[in-house]
């Protein structure tokens, strides 16, 4: 439809519930549009990988990667901004979108597969329906059966294994204990309006964790205040949003988030840049990293999470750290003094070796174009 954003994606998508969310409270006309089997090779190849969610512009531009799409509708649609405009406030948005995009990831693929009634109640007949809604049940779910295989093939690089599971869910429960307890005092992260960190963790908080049954009603539901966020964020309210926090202010109840993001995702980062400089010398001309490295061992929780190197979250850190460029001298000095606390305080001022360039979900170092 003329006018409109066209968002390509399933319910089930844990990064589709990312972008549906950025489209709702932004108020922007789109419509949602299910992928059926016979778009995917079309969508392909508009934006170069095999994924959802996908935005279509008014203009006709295709755009991939929730960051970016943000990124871009933010520009294009300024007011209201998710984009804090005080320099703790602003990296704090950041770090908590790559870290909700990034690290909840073995939370959220946990819950889902490991746990058969999400399979049976959820996944199978929707996926079936989403890609052939005419077909007959059988056929769909031959289809959603081999779509599930796919997805499962990806645990154990996540570290989702057996003997590590007790480990996520220990740690999940610890960490939805904590965004609980904020959201008894604070509407969204960052006071009363949701930043760009609210949508990094919405996309796992709601597709995977608060609506597959299993996770719905043993980690969200007995959550209230977790509850009510998430249904405040797919379901924006009525009026004008309110405002972040006055003068800077980082509530102390993000605490538990950000020290997980400054030592456990900050552990995950370096780790995987240190497999990246050994592994960039080795690629051929136009070839970008592997999606996947060697496997780290990482602080999690009360423990350690053995998983696979993943370089594309070096990007998203490449973009953290632009921003982080980008602030003033007294911002930089601030933004410093604030991440100290957690021993991280030259996490964001340390450079890497090359730029990246991400082509669909492969990153390339500078000059391997």
């Amino acid at each position: 439809m003329k006018g409109l954003y066209q968002h390509y994606g399933w319910e089930l998508s844990l990064f589709s519930g990312k972008t549906r969310a950025y489209l709702r409270f932004k108020q922007l006309p789109f419509r949602d549009r299910t992928i059926r089997l016979w778009q995917m090779e079309s969508l392909k190849k508009r934006v170069g990988a095999q994924v959802m969610p996908v935005v279509a512009t008014p203009e006709g531009e295709y755009l991939q990667d929730t960051s970016e799409i943000i990124g871009q509708l933010e520009a294009r649609h300024p007011n209201p901004s998710v984009m804090p405009e005080t320099p703790r406030q602003r990296m704090a948005a950041c770090l908590l979108e790559a870290w909700g995009d990034e690290f909840w990831l073995p939370s959220a693929m946990h819950y889902r597969w490991n746990f058969q009634e999400n399979f049976e109640k959820v996944f199978r007949p929707e996926a079936g329906d989403n890609l052939l809604p005419l077909a007959p049940r059988f056929l769909k779910n031959r289809l959603a059966d081999r779509v599930a295989g796919t997805l499962r093939g990806f645990l154990p690089a996540l570290g989702v294994v057996p003997e590590q599971t007790a480990k996520i869910e220990s740690c999940t429960r610890s960490l939805c204990d904590a965004l609980d307890r904020h959201f008894a005092l604070h509407p969204y992260l960052l006071g009363g309006r949701p930043s760009l960190g609210d949508f990094g963790l919405i996309g796992p908080l709601y597709a995977h964790l608060g609506r597959d049954p299993y996770p719905a009603r043993e980690l969200i539901a007995p959550r209230p205040h977790l509850q009510a966020w998430v249904s405040r964020m797919m379901q924006p309210p009525e009026g004008e949003p309110g405002d972040f926090l006055p003068d800077d202010e980082i509530p102390d109840t993000l605490e538990p988030l950000l020290a997980s993001v400054c030592r456990e995702f900050r552990a995950f980062t370096e780790g995987t840049r240190s497999l990246a400089e050994k592994v960039a010398p080795t690629l051929s001309q136009g070839r970008g990293f592997p999606r996947q490295l060697e496997k780290l061992d990482i602080p999690f929780g009360e423990s350690s999470l053995t998983l696979s190197a993943r370089p594309f979250v070096l990007w998203k850190l490449q973009r953290i750290r632009d921003q982080y460029g980008a602030l003033d001298e007294s911002g930089r000095e601030a933004v410093q003094q604030w991440l100290s606390q957690w021993q991280a305080g030259d996490w964001l001022s340390a450079s890497m070796p090359w730029r990246l360039t991400r082509k669909g979900l492969y990153v390339l170092p500078s000059g391997r174009d």
